[in-house]
């Protein structure tokens, strides 16, 4: 029995003393919404991006107005036409609702869009400098992990002195 006692202190001695000699774990998170409202190169890719989709959004409602008004002025008119004219107007209507049809989804399709392609232009280069820091920050920190908790990753709790967000600003701001 004596031997079997010492046996288990012996491994349970061990095993604490592997476990002691270990690094603990550590986790921090960033929230990346702030990092992208605060980071001046962001705020700057997000107004070009909000510009080109302004100036799209306008086109496609000029298109889009023009059409309703060519249909009203057809649905006005229809009683009053030749045959030969309403062909004509009918198909001349349905071109330019193709059109409204082809620019929207050439523009703003969901992943195939110009207007995605353009956000990984312009985001692009942003988010390889917001990646560096972030890498750089955590080797400081000594981290293992480090998430983003403004993305689909939820956290349910969260203690704010794995909170770096701000490093991370600062590094952007004031590193490479």
């Amino acid at each position: 029995m004596k031997k079997y006692s010492l046996t288990l202190a012996v491994i349970l001695l061990s095993g604490s003393f592997i476990f002691a000699q270990k690094e603990p774990l550590k986790i921090g998170y960033v929230n990346s919404q702030v990092i992208l409202n605060q980071l001046p190169e962001a705020i700057k890719a997000q107004g070009d991006l909000d510009a080109l989709t302004n100036k799209w959004t306008a086109e496609l409602d000029t298109m889009t107005a023009r059409y309703q008004r060519h249909l009203a002025s057809y649905q006005n008119n229809v009683s009053k036409m030749s045959k030969q004219k309403k062909v004509a107007a009918e198909k001349r209507l349905v071109n330019e609702q193709q059109k409204v049809l082809n620019f929207r989804k050439e523009k703003f399709t969901q992943g195939t869009g110009e207007i995605y392609q353009k956000q990984n232009e312009i985001f692009g280069p942003v988010k390889k400098r917001i990646y560096k820091a972030i890498k750089k920050v955590a080797k400081e920190e000594k981290m293992q992990f480090v998430f983003d908790k403004s993305g689909n990753i939820i956290l349910l709790y969260a203690d704010n002195r794995y909170d770096i967000t701000y490093k991370v600003l600062d590094e952007l701001q004031t590193g490479n």
